[in-house]
């Protein structure tokens, strides 16, 4: 028989007061600094101290993300200072500053796991109302990031204030709950993968790591241009008002993702934490001196010199020190570019003996050439006098005059080729014809056509179209024009950006890009019929030689 107590309403008012009386404890004592803290500590109970001990791993776990996984994985999650650096962007953003940050740094350093597992979970402890979104390359990773986030909250939820809604538990969206009485909150995560959509609820922090999967990716025009408009009109736009975006990635190419974003109109709104390997700058964001390494007792110099062999400088300069352009090491290298850089009003003094737009189409044996290569070149006979001979000589030089090389259809790319003809007075146009054969030949001349018949050729009689049949290897065709580079022959009038970052990054073994191959067509069409040193040996000609 079971007797029923009736309840002491005495008792139940003291276990009220001592609780409020701990809770204003805890309040006091979490309001006072460390030194402070530390005072009350060494002269306290071992009661007391009990009850600090509590204290202090509560505060632990909402200081930062870091110290939240060094508390609840005692003490095993790697710390480091620019892991830190990644924790502060989050404390600001979780204490109602919004920002749009850019981090930039080398693969292995721990970024994903910081920014993209972590900190998210410590931001949502903070935050249970609010929604966030993680988007990377793609949706298999992304869901990789929400289903730890998840789990972790059911691991670690009674420690963190955190509980699942029992209806919305996908790794790839779910909800979050009141943890006392299971009621949905309005908080919660969903994840895509770049070029994915992120349907519902907006967000209150969007975090983007690693957008771009690979080189491949990364040299694609169109995929570049993909993963911006997914970013504008899709990412962008579920962004809360007062929401905040964090972008974290190495850097793989100068027109990527964070590229795009420092040359942006909204640069100006962006915070810019750019984090090599090996600091180069006096300017770092951790105070590093030029030379010392980003996370010393995991690579340190000696580990790193090892990886920038085995990976090469193209690959060192752009994923490790967040640098695309190569310092050298290329086929092209950029200070032959530089060196012989002209002005238009110089090259006015210039009387060109030829002209040639170079077509090379999109398609062919690259997945990653996406672009038609369009280019003007021209060359003359000139008196030169260099650094690289002592007295004047006369010899062949060559003129890369314009780059209207975009992401074209053929009717497009044909009136574009024949309005640069029509523009610079040229006499051919030569064009690859390895995948279009007399497609390519057609198309240039219905375009010259539809030109005529709406007067804007000038009155100009059709420039010849020479098709070439590349038979060798891309480095046989590049090697003879670098040489012409080499050798303070070959001048830019003017900065073609896009073309030059492509010369100076392409290195043999790789796919090129279409740009490149336009500008190596031209030039070798030049310098043959001129009787300069490159010859037509790797090429099919299906014209007659001469003018």
């Amino acid at each position: 028989m079971t007797t029923a107590t009736t309840p002491d309403p005495a008792l139940e008012d003291d276990v009220a007061q001592e609780a409020a009386a701990y809770l204003q404890l805890r309040d006091e004592y979490r309001r006072l600094n460390r030194a402070q803290r530390r005072r009350i500590a060494a002269h306290a109970t071992s009661e007391v101290r009990a009850v600090i001990a509590h204290i202090e791993r509560e505060m632990a776990l909402e200081r930062s993300p870091g110290s939240m996984s060094a508390i609840l994985t005692d003490g095993r999650e790697k710390q480091a200072a620019h892991l830190d650096l990644i924790d502060r962007v989050f404390r600001d953003i979780a204490r109602g500053r919004p920002r749009k940050v850019l981090i930039t740094m080398p693969p292995r350093h721990g970024k994903s796991r910081r920014a993209a597992r972590w900190a998210p979970l410590w931001y949502l402890s903070r935050h249970p109302d609010h929604r966030v979104m993680i988007a990377s390359y793609s949706a298999d990773l992304a869901d990789d990031h929400g289903r730890w986030i998840r789990d972790a909250i059911n691991a670690y939820g009674p420690q963190i204030g955190l509980s699942l809604h029992a209806g919305s538990k996908a790794a790839n969206r779910f909800d979050l709950a009141d943890p006392q009485t299971g009621e949905r909150l309005e908080g919660g995560l969903v994840t895509a993968g770049v070029g994915g959509g992120l349907t519902g609820k907006g967000a209150h922090l969007a975090i983007v790591d690693d957008p771009i999967k690979d080189d491949a990716e990364a040299q694609s025009p169109t995929m570049r241009k993909r993963l911006w408009e997914w970013w504008t009109s899709v990412l962008n736009t579920r962004i809360e008002p007062g929401g905040s975006i964090i972008v974290i990635q190495t850097r793989w190419h100068e027109d990527d993702l964070a590229g795009r974003i420092l040359a942006g109109e909204d640069a100006e709104d962006w915070t810019i934490l750019d984090l090599p390997a090996i600091c180069d700058s006096a300017d770092d964001p951790l105070g590093r001196e030029i030379g010392r390494p980003l996370w010393p007792l995991r690579y340190g110099l000696k580990a790193l010199a090892k990886i920038r062999r085995a990976v090469g400088e193209r690959v060192w300069g752009s994923l490790y020190q967040q640098k695309p352009r190569p310092v050298a090491g290329g086929v092209w290298q950029e200070e032959w570019i530089e060196r012989n850089r002209m002005s238009t009003a110089t090259l006015r003094g210039i009387d060109l003996d030829r002209i040639v737009i170079a077509v090379d189409p999109a398609g062919g044996e690259s997945a990653v050439n996406d672009e038609v290569g369009i280019i003007a070149a021209g060359c003359a006979e000139v008196e030169s006098v260099s650094d690289r001979h002592d007295h004047p000589e006369h010899r062949d030089e060559y003129y890369l005059l314009d780059d209207k090389s975009a992401s074209l259809g053929a009717d497009e790319w044909g009136t574009t080729a024949c309005l640069l003809a029509v523009e610079w007075q040229a006499d051919a146009i030569v064009v690859e014809a390895n995948f279009g054969g007399d497609m390519t030949k057609q198309v240039i001349t219905q375009a010259w056509q539809e030109l005529a018949r709406r007067r804007l050729t000038k009155g100009q009689l059709m420039p010849r179209i020479i098709p070439v049949t590349a038979k060798q290897g891309k480095r046989l065709r590049a090697e003879p024009i670098a040489q012409l580079y080499q050798q303070d022959r070959v001048h830019h009038v003017g900065k073609f950006p896009k073309l030059e970052s492509q010369m100076v990054s392409w290195m043999v073994g790789m796919d090129s890009p279409d740009r490149m191959d336009a500008a190596v067509h031209g030039i070798t069409e030049l310098a043959e019929l001129d009787g300069g040193e490159t010859v037509y040996g790797d090429y099919d000609r299906d014209d007659p030689r001469g003018r």
